[in-house]
């Protein structure tokens, strides 16, 4: 195997007996083959678009598809092989479709040029097939278009699990669906050098960035928009589940088939900032949050007496502990653990439900603390007029967006230092996982106006990049010019994406780390220095004597 796609990758350089995520040689080999054969369906698929040839099903399977492949989403190596013998009946059927539609407009049969992927069917020996086709299978493919294409790749499996996201709230972005096509057919034109990939990758920036855009609209509109919400981080008595991941239909629904049975619900992880949709706080068996981010899941998990469901990616390895009470749903698996599978488009959270009660739940009421989430863009805009008063009477020196995936590897301290010494003239808005290192942490206010503001999940991103576009225009500046430094943390490739938007809306000045990814080769790297300023964080003194001189 080899893989590189997240950032706590061996040795900083890629996996290659058994990824540091828990993935083994067979998944990893697996992956690659699906990848490989959505390539396949991207190049018929694209064509077949041109035409006016579209298949909502094949759309699904596509995003479905890319999502699968994400860190720490499927390490099931038997599902992953159903998924790509799936595949080749989906691209022979959109083949097809192209076929009929071609002969239909032009009145002969299609004979042109296309890529080998296009032939691919799978062979009994899947493993075998897929060392084939793997990150380093070409072995004289010029270094910098191999970064550019895995960067690409990369960005599209981020995007997919926010279109993923926002699908199954019913809604989606026929631009980014077309995109997706695009991309896959464009990874394996051998014709497109480094400018064309570059360009490539800003595009996929600008997808992502309208499909988190409605996956807000997905969520607020379902949900409601969000509001400041105390949240506790004690415990009550009585039978639990701990629900991780960020699927909120997932978590509405089991608030939903829990009513009236004494089962307390808590959240986990990214699912934090769900205590601030009206349509989920309403029940008053949402009980808290519980634990921090998802590499801590092995301690908190062993020590939680209750069952536990995983909704998306941020699974580990589940312990022996508590295997049998751990449950997935949706694209997130693991061999051996219970899965809960949709049926008809309808889920029953009953074998979940039933374990919490005979686990038996806390014996006790415990207090917390109370942290505060509900800060999207909405409930932020909606101060925006004070927020501008405290910049222009001197109140508010700077803003500081410190967020981003969190991660086991040494290093990521730095995020906990660098919040703490911020100064008291300054507001930090955070997002995603990153936000664990420092969330409980008490910051004060500002005339009224919190120094911690907590924009929700890294699917929330779309918010804080409404805030700094809504300030800039307040201040009749680019985003650029505003008093504002953005000190990122990456992990997957959901980030990956999500900096790419960032990149594409020309945002400079970039910190970010713990390290650079192992996928950017140095001629890129310069690229997006020269072009960006992008930069590698050093320590919270030097950034932040850099940043406020």
């Amino acid at each position: 195997m080899f893989c590189y796609q997240c950032e706590q990758t061996a040795k900083g350089t890629g996996c290659t007996v058994q990824g540091v995520c828990g993935k083994d040689d067979a998944t990893a080999t697996l992956q690659d083959l699906l990848i490989y054969a959505l390539k396949g369906i991207g190049v018929y698929g694209e064509k077949a678009r041109a035409l006016g040839v579209k298949d909502k099903e094949v759309d699904r399977f596509i995003i479905e598809g890319l999502f699968t492949t994400v860190t720490n989403v499927n390490f099931d190596a038997e599902r992953i092989k159903k998924r790509i013998k799936k595949a080749y009946t989906v691209k022979e059927k959109v083949k097809e479709d192209f076929l009929k539609a071609y002969k239909k407009k032009e009145g002969k049969d299609f004979n042109g040029e296309l890529p080998v992927v296009t032939n691919w069917k799978p062979a009994d020996d899947l493993l075998s097939q897929g060392k084939d086709v793997g990150i380093l299978a070409d072995a004289g493919l010029n270094e910098d278009i191999r970064s550019l294409r895995e960067l690409l790749t990369y960005g599209l499996k981020g995007t997919a699990a926010y279109a993923d996201h926002a699908l199954l709230l019913g809604y989606e972005v026929e631009d980014v669906v077309s995109f997706f096509y695009k991309a896959l057919a464009a990874l394996v034109n051998d014709k497109l050098g480094v400018n064309e990939l570059i360009g490539l990758n800003m595009e996929c920036g600008q997808a992502n960035l309208k499909c988190m855009e409605i996956l807000d609209k997905a969520h607020t509109t379902t949900f409601g928009d969000p509001v400041p919400t105390k949240v506790s981080l004690g415990v009550k008595k009585g039978p639990a589940v701990l629900v991780s991941g960020h699927d909120l239909p997932d978590l509405k629904l089991l608030l939903e088939q829990t009513k009236g049975k004494g089962v307390n619900i808590y959240t986990h992880g990214e699912m934090l900032p769900a205590h601030g949709y009206p349509e989920l706080k309403k029940y008053p068996h949402l009980a808290g949050h519980y634990g921090g981010a998802w590499q801590n899941q092995h301690k908190e998990f062993d020590v939680f007496p209750g069952a536990i469901l995983m909704t998306t990616n941020c699974i580990q390895k589940p312990k022996d502990s508590y295997k049998d009470r751990i449950f997935t749903t949706g694209l997130v698996a693991w061999p051996g653990v219970v899965h809960v599978e949709s049926t008809g488009g309808k889920k029953d959270f009953g074998v979940v439900i039933k374990k919490a009660i005979e686990v038996g739940g806390f014996k006790n009421d415990q207090a917390g603390k109370e942290i505060i989430v509900g800060f999207a863009h909405n409930a932020v805009l909606g101060v925006a007029d004070k927020v501008i008063e405290a910049v222009k009477g001197g109140a508010i020196k700077h803003f500081f967006l410190v967020g981003g995936c969190d991660g086991a590897r040494p290093g990521r301290n730095y995020y906990t230092d660098l919040a703490q010494k911020i100064p008291q003239d300054c507001v930090i808005l955070t997002l995603a996982c990153g936000k664990f290192r420092f969330n409980t942490l008490d910051f004060g206010d500002i005339g009224g106006i919190p120094r911690l503001l907590d924009c929700g999940q890294c699917n929330d991103a779309y918010s804080a990049i409404a805030i700094a576009s809504a300030l800039a225009k307040a201040f009749n500046c680019t985003v650029n010019d505003l008093p504002l430094s953005l000190v990122l943390s990456w992990y997957e490739q959901k980030a990956v994406c999500i900096l790419l938007t960032l990149l594409s809306l020309g945002i400079k000045n970039i910190r970010l780390g713990p390290s650079l990814p192992a996928f950017v080769s140095p001629n890129v790297l310069n690229v997006l220095v020269e072009k960006f300023n992008i930069a590698p964080i050093t320590t919270p003194e030097q950034d932040l004597k850099a940043i406020l001189g």
